[in-house]
């Protein structure tokens, strides 16, 4: 990159017209570091589109199963235009998302980034976090008033399906940890749920963590509530295409603070910051725990202080936060508005303003913490 102190030549300035002194007091070397930085973000933010485009046309998933392809034999297997998929494919290739043979004029699919982009049972897929971008630019002009009326913005009223891309988000997460670590971590409940445990899974969205658990432990019953309807529908289309019993799970629109019924296990998965009032979520949960009964809330994982954050999954939930998780609780009752990254002490402290004597981090993955609460 040219000197700061030449590249002002190109702006269109009159000869002779007076400029600032822009290089005084700031450090070359930093400014084109974080230039650099700064085309990365802008590469990643318009490469966002892309990448749901080739999930959505099946791209990736072909590139996958048939293998490498030029444009051409892309066009003739997916049935798109070769034209838009040159530039896919090139903009894919400079993205390190393909990988380009200049011999052979292919693009492959790296088992790695197929990981990513293509293998929905892979613990690493992140295709619902690319469609959420697309989610949080519809939604902000409903933020951007927000900003300024101090009100929220209602879980419905989200730009495009963004709770649909919540569910994709989190689901590959609950799908590798949840039995495998998560529930185990907890005092005596995969026991419990083995011999046959009633359980609330509280704020369910779709209803793939409930689902996880019911096919688990078959001895068990499970009830998913949660108060936007719309989702109650896609988690019980899920639960249908699944052949589970609705007698063994079940799902009912309700909200934390008045779903019904007493429970072995109540379960919250990266929900509880998105209430209005938490704390009497945390209330009712211990009024509907049976005698010995734990809950577990998984949280996104945060540390307690800002600068404990300041990392790229902070920046990511921080991200999140602003655009869905603040506005959501503050369009609620009460709007306590914790935020993505509020904390473990911050999480606890709520937890214990409902009536639980203990609250200590069970388990922990690079996204979430998994916190049991018990009476």
């Amino acid at each position: 990159m040219q000197s700061i102190n030449h590249a002002h030549a190109s702006t269109g300035a009159p000869s002779g017209a007076a400029r600032s002194p822009v290089s005084t007091g700031i450090d070359e070397d930093r400014l084109h570091a974080f230039i650099g930085q700064v085309l990365n973000d802008l590469g990643g933010a318009y490469s966002a589109t892309l990448v749901t485009l080739g999930d959505r046309l099946g791209l990736y998933r072909t590139l996958r199963d048939q293998g490498p392809a030029t444009p051409a034999e892309l066009a003739a297997r997916s049935g798109c235009a070769e034209r838009y998929l040159r530039e896919w494919l090139s903009h894919q290739a400079a993205s390190s998302y393909l990988a380009y043979d200049p011999a052979s004029g292919r693009f492959a699919l790296p088992p790695e980034q197929a990981m990513v982009f293509a293998n929905e049972d892979s613990p690493v897929y992140l295709m619902g976090g690319f469609e959420m971008v697309g989610s949080h630019v519809q939604n902000q002009p409903r933020v951007a008033e927000a900003f300024r009326s101090g009100d929220g913005v209602a879980w419905g009223d989200q730009g495009a399906c963004m709770f649909c891309a919540v569910a994709r988000f989190f689901r590959p997460g609950y799908e590798h940890n949840l039995v495998q670590s998560w529930l185990p971590a907890l005092d005596g409940v995969v026991g419990k749920l083995e011999r046959g445990a009633s359980v609330a899974d509280v704020g369910c969205g779709h209803g793939h963590s409930t689902l996880v658990m019911a096919r688990a432990f078959p001895n068990s019953s499970f009830v998913g509530f949660d108060f936007h309807p719309d989702s109650i529908t896609a988690a019980n289309a899920h639960r249908d295409a699944e052949g589970i019993s609705p007698e063994r799970v079940r799902f009912e629109v309700a909200t934390a603070k008045d779903f019904p019924g007493r429970y072995d296990l109540v379960t919250c998965f990266d929900c509880l910051h998105d209430m209005g009032d938490p704390a009497g979520a945390a209330a009712h949960v211990r009024a509907a725990l049976a005698e010995g009964g734990s809950w577990m809330i998984v949280e996104p994982i945060a540390g307690d202080s800002l600068v404990e954050n300041l990392n790229p999954v902070g920046r990511l939930y921080y991200a999140a936060s602003t655009m869905i998780c603040v506005p959501t609780s503050l369009a609620q009752e009460t709007g306590a508005a914790l935020g993505a990254q509020a904390g473990e002490r911050r999480l606890a402290e709520v937890i214990r303003s409902g009536g639980f004597g203990s609250v200590r981090r069970a388990a922990e993955t690079p996204f979430n913490m998994v916190l049991e609460a018990r009476a």
